[in-house]
């Protein structure tokens, strides 16, 4: 999911897509107690190959979501796509490997380490000799210093999106000569090598017009493997060439256009040839998956071809249709009726050859998979209604099957369907350990009891205000038939109907694809998905008032206070978010079985985040976080506790599930300023437990990442945690092959909660 989102360390931890206490840490399997962090749950899949394989020349075309609004990473509107331009034209002092943790990057870097930490933390850069701007310049001092000055914060003229970390440096100086660069801190900072990464020339960083407006549309002094040559908004793409001056490894490819294509339209794009690479969705990359095997009818799946490929019955085509009509004139028979069977016939192998030639063209690609450095998660608001309170929450968190919810989206994928065990890190990276038994394994009698502590009680009385129904009750008793009539005359027997919440199920819905939803298509129209919710049970069930409730109605719909315990379920509409809608249906039946009552809305994707989650305008969303190789930093205003701003409202910062502590922000504090990297682990699998207590989001999965690529695209595909490596990226020589992972072995990760 995704729906908006960057890069882990792109001007924010941004919401990826669409498209997120332990107080003792569960016994782990696969792994030792020592290391909890276990390993990533799958490998990266780009084929990969040596730079001797690669061929010399060519052009990569790479779907994206966008053409950027700015190639400024540290800017608010930066997205993905500034990610990866920056990612191929920028020095970055740090990359990140295989496990998600930052490794220094040796062509911008010969060291990089701290050489003093009293009284001042000291961290001394030794820049690569050969480390030159486009424009002949030796990247220096004078770069590391404009930057900080443009992002630390205190120039107001700089239009920064954050400026954490270099908020803490003190000051910049040349080294012991021009390839040192000397950085001091005012306090220590643990994620140091958070910083630098991406490096803008001063030109750009110098003055707050150039870091505004200069870089905005084009880069014109860069230092990586690839420059921008243009960013073309009427075409829908940024092109970028080689770096006549890069003193690496010089680039395979002549150029990689990162055109911007709709995740509805790849497929079609991939078809007409006219691209590359793409991120897909599921239901393409069975398509494209298809496609390796033998033609297909593309309305039945029934092979085209025969055996030895030969045409199978049905796919003759216009010869045997005037065979047909030959055969039905010389024998009398209905010359009308031949003819229309030769036009349906036609009509029959038409299709056949469109389908032929669409596996065809996709038959030249292949679907690259992994799982992407980011995670899918259930967010509750906390700010008011029933989520404002804790118990109601856990109870939520404490409903769900996240394993079943994992193996929904991942195993029909042939991916490894484990669920997230943290929310500041993900499985093989430093800081990750399963925290999720400060919430406790799915159980939902001990959620019910949680409901019933927090004044939650089933079958309770539903209160009608001016008139109206209250959220969820049952229609009006006159619409029942007629041995109810006597009640809907206001006499009370001392009797309630438990379960008739399911009375009128067809009068509210047809059973058609609308209803499983809860909302129709585009439109955000709003549905009950908890139905009613004044009594509930088996249906037609009778009791007198205060005797004991049958075995099954704990799952009655509950109440409290004359109100219908119903949350509000926000959903994106638009194409490529049907996971999203599919985990939405299992979770909303996962709660009706404690009770709650789900009430969904489908909103289009242009305002899902902005109207809805960031404004706070919902009980329950899925969307996911990027992870991140510095949580320390990253993290914090994600969960830090919200703080009244000085107009009065709610500083969320990035917080929008609104849930926070005080011991949390503290051990984030912490972390951030111990130089001791076991320490700093230990004190964020604290935070990570604690946010698991205060149940405000509930990590699922890991994202499924699919790429259809070209056969023989070498180095590029689904990259899980690792930067992109662009200048080794290029198509094979004839003869030879990229290598693939093997299917996903089970995972020696740590054990999901039992459920």
């Amino acid at each position: 999911m995704s729906h908006v989102g960057v890069g882990p360390r792109a001007v924010m931890r941004s919401v990826a897509f669409l498209t997120a206490g332990v107080l003792a840490v569960p016994a782990l399997a696969g792994c030792t107690s020592e290391d909890p962090s276990g390993k990533p749950l799958a490998e990266q899949d780009v084929a990969a190959a040596g730079r001797a394989s690669v061929s010399d020349g060519g052009t990569l075309r790479w779907a994206v979501d966008s053409v950027p609004d700015t190639l400024n990473a540290f800017q608010s509107d930066a997205d993905a796509t500034t990610t990866r331009v920056a990612q191929a034209v920028l020095p970055s002092m740090f990359r990140m490997d295989e496990a998600g943790s930052p490794v220094r990057n040796p062509d911008y870097l010969e060291s990089a380490e701290v050489v003093d930490t009293e009284p001042k933390q000291v961290v001394v850069y030794k820049l690569n000799q050969q480390a030159v701007w486009s424009d002949g310049r030796e990247i220096g001092a004078a770069d590391f210093a404009a930057q900080w000055r443009a992002l630390s914060g205190k120039d107001s003229a700089y239009w920064t999106a954050r400026n954490a970390g270099y908020d803490r440096i003190e000051k910049i100086e040349r080294g012991a000569n021009d390839l040192e660069v000397k950085v001091t801190f005012s306090r220590p900072y643990a994620d140091w090598k958070a910083l630098f990464t991406p490096l803008y020339p001063k030109d750009v960083t110098g003055t707050p017009d150039a870091f505004n407006d200069g870089a905005r549309r084009a880069l014109k002094v860069s230092a990586g493997p690839f420059a921008v040559k243009k960013v073309d908004t009427k075409g829908d793409q940024v092109v970028l060439t080689g770096n006549p001056r890069w003193w690496g490894e010089p680039a395979k490819l002549d150029q990689i256009v990162l055109r911007a294509v709709p995740r509805d339209e790849r497929v079609s794009e991939l078809v007409a040839g006219e691209l590359d690479l793409a991120e897909i969705d599921p239901e393409t990359a069975d398509e494209v998956g298809l496609a390796a095997g033998p033609p297909r009818d593309a309305a039945t799946g029934t092979p085209l071809m025969g055996p030895g490929g030969t045409p199978a019955p049905g796919a003759q085509g216009r010869s045997a249709a005037e065979a047909l009509r030959s055969w039905a004139v010389a024998n009398g028979s209905d010359e009308e009726a031949a003819e229309e069977e030769v036009l349906a016939r036609e009509k029959r192998s038409e299709a056949e050859a469109k389908a032929r030639r669409r596996q065809q063209a996709l038959s030249g690609f292949e679907v690259r998979k992994s799982l992407e450095p980011a995670y899918t998660q259930l967010a509750l608001n906390g700010a008011d209604g029933p989520l404002a309170d804790e118990r109601v929450r856990r109870a939520v968190a404490r409903a769900l099957d996240r394993e079943k919810l994992a193996q929904a989206v991942l195993k029909p994928l042939g991916l490894p369907a484990e669920p997230v065990g943290s929310h500041l890190a993900l499985s093989g990276q430093p800081a990750y350990a399963d925290g999720s038994g400060a919430l406790g394994e799915q159980n939902a009698k001990e959620a019910r009891a949680l409901l019933a502590d927090a004044g939650w009680v089933p079958g309770g009385p539903v209160k009608k205000k001016d008139g109206e129904e209250a959220a969820g009750a049952e229609k009006d008793k006159q619409e029942k038939d007629g041995k109810d009539e006597k009640k809907a005359e206001g006499d009370d027997d001392g009797t309630y109907i438990v379960g008739e919440d399911n009375k009128n199920e067809g009068d509210r819905n047809d059973g058609g694809d609308d209803a499983k939803d809860g909302a129709d298509g585009e439109s955000g129209e709003k549905h009950s998905s908890g139905k009613n919710t004044a009594q509930g049970g088996a249906p037609g069930a009778y009791a007198p008032k205060g005797t004991a409730a049958p075995a099954d109605a704990a799952a009655a719909p509950l109440a409290k206070d004359g109100k219908a315990l119903t949350l509000r379920f926000v959903l994106p509409s638009g194409p490529g978010s049907e996971t999203l809608r599919t985990v939405a249906d299992r979770i909303t039946d996962m709660l009706k079985e404690i009770g709650i009552g789900t009430e969904v809305t489908k909103v289009p994707d242009e305002s899902y985040f902005k109207d809805h989650i960031a404004a706070g305008e919902y009980d329950l969303a899925l969307y996911s976080w990027p992870a991140s190789a510095f949580p320390a930093t990253d993290a914090r205003p994600i969960y830090a506790k919200p703080v009244p701003a000085a107009d009065g409202s709610l500083n969320v910062a990035q917080n929008y599930t609104r849930v926070g502590t005080d011991q949390v922000d503290q051990l984030f504090d912490r972390a951030m300023t111990t130089l001791d990297q076991k320490e700093a682990r230990g004190l964020l699998r604290k935070a990570d437990s604690r946010i698991w207590a205060a149940a405000g989001s509930v990590p699922l999965y890991q994202r499924p990442q699919l790429v259809a690529a070209r056969e023989n695209l070498a180095n590029a595909g689904a990259f899980g945690f690792e930067t992109p490596v662009y200048e080794d990226m290029g198509f094979l020589k004839k003869g030879a092959h990229g290598s693939r992972p093997s299917a996903p072995a089970p995972s020696s990760s740590p054990s999901s909660p039992s459920s």
